[in-house]
């Protein structure tokens, strides 16, 4: 039974010359989990909005949509409320109460529901989300990935039976993210509540999904299983959307085989062991060393400048005299010409940390130090021209204007006075992220990915010599990650450091030139990409679990195709 359908569904935004939607016809059925990709505003926000009556976008609409036999936009707004559930992209604009506890009880006690069905349900909802220990928190205190485990819990406490995810992940570190999208299977699988989701990570969710639906431009490529998916992607060489799918699928594809194509990292590792032809896993190992002594992103990274752009010393901090520390006598140094990728997981620190290295938290204990000034030198806002910027967590905050050139003019003129020179550099940096197309959209009526390029440009636009981003590959397709490290490796070459608070570990283990984690306050390891993923177990790269003790240095999918190609007489297996 078809729990929803769409039929012939286009839309698009005020003022824009380009459908956000063209012509959807897509059929989901009860106890379905369904997943949305493709590149970043291609439609998937788009298109989950229209399923949730109250969220719907503005503007000039056609074609319909069928909710249960019924058509949505006729849905009452009790049993909408009910029965479809949203998780947003940003967290922070999805919570609405003081507390966790108040926050999972909002929805029930709206509707009117006694308060001993409320506890109930709240204390059911709590335990299965494992969230106990954090349970009379104020919501301000926490962590990104804690607010968007905490919607859903509040969402599932209403029983719904669609739940619509807007890329749930994007703020949770890997760990975390594997064990949401456990929860998401096991709700879709346990309680029959059909799932439709959008998702840039695939590693997990892909093979466990029923139907993919590919989308771009606003239309829908293809919707199938997720192993047609994959042959049908290999086969058309749609690159930016291939290059989003897991790290198997990508190995395999990438030398050519035939034959059935793992997804898995465990059906990877049994196609990779039969594929080195060797009973030995250690002894395969040891014989590719020499091969992977390169850093997966061959460049050269360093100045010849030995002070470090940006440093600090035994800092400390906590947001309140009666709370514990955050941070407990952090030192980090950031070198001119170098990508330091930041990593650990949710609540450790690292926004924090970046706030203090900022300036916009004030440190309890330590020092900092920009280009060799202490942070407290820096007067008025000389600190953030042409020395030091930050992308915030949400890029909204740093939007003012109505439009996304407006807000680009709005940043060039800070720096530059002179008009042909400021539309140079807007006009490069727009070509280099690939936002033509949004010039006159509203900031706020972008996609997660597209509001992260802007907050980009933004910020480049400044000309600095020290970058922090938070998140900045959150929301944003292969394409744009790949447009973006180029951008951060150019910067790398005129001497520009680079700290990026990052839970992606396929861009970190690219793109870094060292790799730090940040654990209980403080930063307990330090290395280069190689040296830092080639030992963990679950902190690492999808590329790095599949194959362990095959090719041990191995921690991107370069790495395992490259040592695939240098064997010269491969028994593949799946050919036969």
């Amino acid at each position: 039974m078809a729990l929803l359908q769409i039929s012939n569904l286009s839309f698009a935004y005020p003022e824009s010359p380009q459908k956000a939607l063209d012509n959807i016809t897509l059929e989901v059925g009860e106890g379905e989990l369904i997943l949305l990709i493709g590149p970043s505003g291609c439609g998937k926000s788009t298109l989950l909005r229209h399923l949730k009556p109250e969220l719907r976008p503005h503007g000039p609409k056609s074609g319909g949509i069928c909710y249960a036999g019924r058509n949505i936009e006729q849905l009452e707004r009790r049993a909408a409320a009910l029965e479809i559930g949203f998780v947003q992209q940003n967290p922070e604009t999805q919570i609405v109460t003081d507390t966790v506890w108040h926050e999972l009880a909002f929805g029930l006690e709206n509707i009117g529901t006694e308060s001993g069905e409320i506890r109930r349900k709240v204390a059911e909802m709590a335990g299965f989300f494992g969230i106990e220990s954090w349970f009379r928190r104020s919501v301000a205190d926490l962590s990104g990935g804690q607010k968007q485990i905490l919607n859903l819990a509040a969402i599932m406490v209403m029983q719904p039976r669609l739940l619509l995810l807007d890329e749930p992940t994007a703020q949770l570190d890997p760990i975390a993210a594997q064990e949401f999208l456990t929860m998401i299977e096991k709700i879709n699988r346990d309680l029959a509540v059909t799932v439709i989701l959008s998702e840039h990570r695939l590693e997990e969710i892909f093979p466990l999904t029923d139907r993919v639906v590919v989308l771009e431009k606003g239309r829908i490529l293809w919707a199938d299983k997720p192993e047609e998916i994959a042959q049908v992607l290999e086969a058309d060489n749609r690159q930016g959307i291939f290059k989003a799918l897991p790290s198997p699928v990508r190995i395999y594809s990438e030398l050519q085989l035939r034959g059935k194509c793992p997804l898995t990292v465990r059906e990877g590792r049994q196609w990779l062991r039969q594929y080195v032809r060797h009973d030995s896993a250690e002894g395969i190992g040891a014989e590719w060393p020499g091969n992977l002594k390169k850093t997966a992103f061959s460049r050269e990274t360093k100045t010849g400048d030995s002070r470090p752009a940006l440093e600090a010393r035994e800092v400390w901090f906590k947001y309140s005299a009666e709370g514990g520390d955050i941070l407990r006598g952090v030192f980090l140094q950031a070198y001119p010409g170098e990508i330091l990728c930041l990593l650990g997981g949710n609540g450790t620190g690292k926004t924090t940390l970046l706030g203090v290295l900022s300036g916009t938290l004030k440190l309890k204990r330590g020092q900092v130090w920009v280009r060799g000034r202490k942070l407290a030198d820096f007067k008025g806002g000389d600190l953030y021209r042409h020395n030091l910027v930050v992308l915030p967590q949400n890029p909204k905050a740093l939007f003012a204007s109505e439009t996304v050139r407006g807000e680009l003019e709005e940043t060039a003129g800070l720096i530059e006075q002179d008009k042909t020179v400021q539309e140079e550099a807007i006009s490069k940096l727009v070509e280099e992220l690939g936002i033509e197309a949004l010039l006159q959209r509203h900031p706020y009526n972008l996609s997660g990915g597209e509001q992260q390029k802007v907050g980009i440009a933004k910020l480049l636009l400044l000309r600095p010599k020290v970058i922090l981003l938070d998140e900045p590959t959150k929301g944003l397709d292969a394409c744009s990650k790949e447009g973006l490290a180029g951008i951060l490796v150019r910067l790398c070459s005129q001497g520009v450091a680079i700290v990026a608070v990052t839970h992606d570990l396929e861009f970190a283990a690219e793109y870094g030139d060292r790799c730090a984690l940040l654990f209980d306050g403080e930063i307990v390891s330090e290395g280069s990409p190689r040296e830092f993923f080639a030992g963990n177990s679950f902190y690492t790269t999808a590329a790095n679990r599949m194959a362990r003790g095959i090719f041990p240095q191995a921690v991107t999918c370069k790495d395992v195709i490259r040592q695939c190609q240098t064997l010269q007489t491969p028994r593949v297996a799946a050919s036969k």
